[in-house]
């Protein structure tokens, strides 16, 4: 910017322009000095760096620069010492005037950087301008029969200085009969009147000659003067003679300015300038002079201003001729003004009840008044009433005195307050009308309960929340002011008497904010509700409830349960597969559940590690595991799976599940004990142990009950029946004895181990038959259907369901009977 205005100020023009727009950027400083008027060009006023506080030569070297306000630089600036010069001979009386004080002003602009300084020089008035008299040979005619006393105002001089310098007093040479008295004006220089001493004789003395003269009060002082003349006039023989001495005229009060009201004529017997008559409103009281105007040659009197009947009916009007010889004659006129309905009727209000309380009954005097109207002869009758439809009524009481009264009910939560607009109207003619506006507050009382803004509330929270945490709001508004609308929030206990809400919730008493006190758990409550109380502060309280339902949202912090297979810490179950198994064979169904809502419980299952991944697949939707491919020789007999359920919250959690497969050739050999399970030996807990041995002895006591009760059984039946062997069945949990040997198609099983595999029924809706304790079979009777194998051994009735699940890929073992 300093380099901008460095180059834009080579030229005047434009660089006083530049400094224009950039002085809002300087400072605001501000210099006075004092110079008197008519100091020569190249006057010293002072040093302005000196002033400022700037060394000498930084004037220069900031480009400083003089900008005055007008278009004329009255000074100079000597940039190299700071020194400031009037630039021309300076007068007071053509810069300023009659201005004073007289303050020129300007500025010091400095740039890099760019800073202003105001500067203000008064200009002090010397006593350089004398009074002087416009009229140099003022002529005054006064008549010789002139009275003692009278005045003859004479022009004031004018002095173009001011304070002492100016005007001061006037003086008259010596003379017999006039003497001079100074008077002032509130605006404006002193004038002087002439004041007659003695009597005029025109045939003594026909013309008087003075002299005037007007001093200002300079040191030294001048003055002027002026040589006055005044012409001696003959007496005036006859006085003016009115046609009338009243003269009389009705005036409409709605007349307009400038109206004719009466003419007036005089005659004079004079000759010449004494014939010649001038008319005059003389000695007349200021509100005539202010109503009526007369022309001073013809002696129309007419309205000046407006006429008013019920302010004044009449005037008495003074005339006054005068001829030229200054002799004068009264007459007068008298004016009746005639009233007309220019007047519409008054309203004058004195009492309102206001406010006004909305339960006020009917009738209710709200406010007083009376109406009137200034038009008695011509107004006719008055009627009074509202202009809109309120609940109030005009009830008059008695002569043009009336009351307002409520005429239906108040509702101040309606309408809070009613400008009550009167209207007075006459019967004219022309008909008038006048407005009043009653302005009427409507006070308020408790009859507005709190309102909620919903007419049920539900809020959500999510689980494992903070304590204290905000959840939501419930607001109610009440329609009734101050304390009547004041609202307090409050729970109210539940009808059962169960106070454990209040173990959760919690409310802010004054703005209606809901906070969960403890930690919420999904899987523990879902939602519960409570009511919450609204009570406004009135002196008869009013109440209304609301009722808030709280919505706990499931967070995923549960992860997948695995029910099936067990997964207890023990050896991990095993599932046998036929090596004939074809593709797509259900091997088993990993079962589990999340405990968590929603999208957080839907599960989905992966096969995770496995002993032959190309062997078998899971459903990711329902778990089930089958076989990719046929089963070949070639496939180790030990499968092991591990299987990864996930559930699909955020972020996602999952848990494994492991299982055996042991591939056999068939269910009559089981292969009971493997090698794995000596290279990884379990460790067996001791409280399992205990648990074991427990489960042991209880099934043993329950084994030998239900053998003794078979026995007795069989002891009644066999009256009755041929004599069953029946053979004893066991089972082993999965947990077969490796010294079993394969049977033939019609060979028993060297050391019998009846068992019911865990497999699959074989219809597609996958569900499971779990392995479960054998209970033994109680003998059928003869004829009920029974059917043999080809063993020779007999098979339940429903044995042929059996065989069909075995054809769709599903084995079980059957019974031998003794």
């Amino acid at each position: 910017m300093a380099t901008a205005c460095r180059k834009l100020l080579q030229s005047r023009q434009v660089g006083t322009l530049l400094i224009f727009l950039c002085l809002s950027v300087g400072g605001a400083a501000t210099i006075r000095y004092s110079v008197a008027e008519e100091m020569e060009s190249g006057s010293f006023v002072a040093n302005v760096a000196k002033d400022l506080g700037l060394e000498v030569g930084k004037l220069a070297a900031r480009g400083a620069r003089l900008v005055s306000e007008g278009n004329k630089l009255h000074f100079r600036l000597h940039r190299k010492t700071g020194d400031l010069f009037v630039k021309e001979k300076l007068d007071r009386e053509s810069l300023c005037g009659k201005a004073d004080p007289c303050v020129l002003h300007f500025e010091v602009v400095l740039v890099e950087p760019l800073q202003s300084f105001r500067v203000e020089v008064r200009v002090f008035d010397i006593n350089d301008n004398a009074p002087v008299f416009l009229n140099k040979e003022p002529l005054l005619r006064i008549p010789e029969s002139t009275p003692l006393g009278s005045r003859f105002p004479l022009q004031s001089a004018q002095d173009l200085d001011v304070g002492l310098n100016g005007l001061q007093n006037y003086t008259l040479s010596a003379n017999e009969y006039f003497h001079l008295h100074t008077r002032f004006r509130s605006h404006g220089p002193k004038y002087a009147e002439l004041v007659l001493d003695k009597p005029l004789d025109r045939e003594e003395q026909p013309e008087v000659n003075m002299t005037i003269t007007a001093v200002d009060g300079g040191s030294p002082p001048k003055s002027g003067t002026a040589h006055i003349r005044v012409e001696v006039l003959d007496v005036n023989d006859h006085v003016p003679q009115f046609s009338r001495l009243v003269y009389r005229a009705q005036v409409p009060e709605n007349s307009a300015n400038g109206s004719l009201v009466a003419t007036v004529t005089a005659t004079d017997l004079d000759e010449g300038s004494n014939k010649e008559i001038t008319y005059s409103l003389a000695q007349n009281p200021e509100v005539i002079l202010q109503t009526f105007q007369i022309n001073s040659e013809t002696g129309e009197v007419r309205l000046r201003g407006p006429l008013d009947f019920e302010a004044i009916e009449t005037y008495d009007i003074d005339i006054q001729a005068t001829d030229g010889g200054g002799l004068s004659a009264h007459s007068k006129v008298l004016v009746e003004v005639v009233d007309v309905n220019d007047n519409p009727p008054e309203v004058t209000v004195s009492s309102v009840s206001s406010p006004l309380p909305e339960d006020s009954p009917l009738q209710t005097v709200v406010a007083l008044f009376s109406v009137r109207d200034r038009d008695i002869r011509v107004g006719g009758k008055i009627t009074c009433f509202l202009k809109e439809d309120l609940p109030f009524a005009v009830k008059p009481t008695f002569r043009n005195s009336y009351s307002l009264v409520t005429d239906r009910g108040l509702d101040r939560e309606e309408v809070s307050g009613y400008n009550i607009t009167l209207v007075a109207m006459d019967t004219g003619p022309p008909t008038l009308s006048s407005e009043t506006v009653i302005e009427v507050l409507i006070s308020d009382i408790n009859d507005n309960p709190p309102i909620f803004q919903e007419d049920s509330y539900i809020l959500t929270v999510r689980e494992n929340n903070s304590p204290a945490v905000f959840i939501g709001k419930v607001l109610a508004e009440d329609l009734d002011l101050g304390e009547n609308a004041k609202v307090m929030y409050s729970l109210l206990p539940p009808k059962s008497g169960d106070l454990s809400v209040f173990a959760y919730i919690s409310i802010n008493s004054d703005n209606g904010k809901l906070y969960a006190l403890r930690t919420m758990d999904y899987e523990a409550i879902q939602d519960f509700q409570f009511v919450v109380k609204a009570t406004d502060g009135g002196f008869l309280s009013l109440s209304s409830q609301v009722t808030v339902r709280v919505v706990v949202l499931d967070d995923n912090d549960n992860r997948p349960m695995i029910l099936y297979p067990l997964q207890n810490g023990t050896l991990p179950c095993n599932d046998l597969v036929p090596r004939s198994a074809e593709a797509g064979y259900l091997v088993t169904k990993v079962v589990a559940v999340d405990g968590d809502s929603g999208q957080n419980s839907w599960l989905s299952y992966h096969l995770f590690k496995a002993t032959d991944l190309g062997l078998f697949s899971v459903q990711q939707q329902n778990g089930e595991i089958r076989t990719l491919r046929q089963v070949s020789e070639r496939d180790p007999m030990m499968q092991k799976l591990v299987i990864l359920v996930q559930d699909h919250g955020q972020p996602a959690l999952s848990t494994t599940a492991s299982l055996n497969i042991l591939l056999v050739d068939g269910f009559s050999e089981p292969y009971l004990q493997f090698r794995d399970t000596f290279k990884h030996p379990t460790r067996v807990n001791p409280s399992t142990k205990y648990l074991v041995i427990s489960l042991a002895v209880l099934s043993f006591l329950f084994l030998l009950s239900v053998t003794v009760i078979f026995i007795i059984h069989i002891c009644q039946k066999i009256k009755h029946r041929e004599k069953f062997t029946i053979q004893e069945h066991f089972y082993d949990d999965c947990n077969f004895s490796n010294n079993l040997v394969q049977g033939g198609a019609s060979g028993p099983i060297s050391q019998p181990c009846p068992y019911e595999m865990c497999s699959a029924t074989g219809t597609s809706n996958s569900e499971f038959r779990f392995l479960k304790r054998f209970m033994p079979n109680f003998p059928f009777p003869h004829g009920t259907g029974e059917a043999k194998t080809e063993a020779g051994s007999r098979l339940p009735p429903d044995s042929d369901r059996n065989r069909s699940r075995g054809s769709e890929g599903h084995a079980q073992v059957s019974d031998d009977y003794m």
